[in-house]
């Protein structure tokens, strides 16, 4: 009966490793499968990623674009039809709409849009609300918290 004290890999499946530098007689001795001379094949020759040579290399050539702001601030992105789940009166936060599923649980704020149409009166307790969307909201009855 075959378990997994007696598994065995099948016949051709696995190989040794190949022992390079090991006298003549293994197949690999001599060079040790670096060929002859050169920067690749002395001890430590290993050449950093993106080097051509000395050639000027294609990071370099391109031109910059742009620019890139480190203190951006990306927001997770929430229209209020996706509010259209909760029952009136509810308080949403960002844990609710993480819970729910609207929401990615990474670390970006969130941001509500005046996309879709809200019939409910809810409580918003979230980072960010649009002009237009705040409008709906309190049309339909409902509040935003500051924050």
């Amino acid at each position: 009966m075959l378990n997994l004290s007696n598994l065995s890999p099948q016949k051709g499946a696995s190989k040794d490793r190949k022992r390079i530098g090991r006298g003549q007689g293994s197949g690999h001795g001599g060079t040790a499968t670096k060929g002859h001379k050169g920067q690749k094949a002395r001890s430590g020759g290993k050449i950093r990623p993106g080097f051509e040579g000395g050639q000027m290399p294609l990071q370099r050539r391109l031109p910059k674009r742009g620019f890139n702001n480190p203190f951006k601030v990306e927001y997770a992105l929430v229209g209020l039809g996706d509010l259209e789940v909760f029952e009136a009166g509810t308080r949403v936060d960002r844990e609710l709409l993480v819970r729910q599923g609207i929401v990615a649980s990474g670390q970006r704020p969130v941001k509500v849009l005046a996309n879709g149409e809200i019939t409910k009166a809810l409580v918003l307790a979230v980072d960010k609300v649009s002009k237009g969307a705040r409008q709906r909201i309190e049309a339909a009855g409902g509040q935003v918290e500051d924050r």
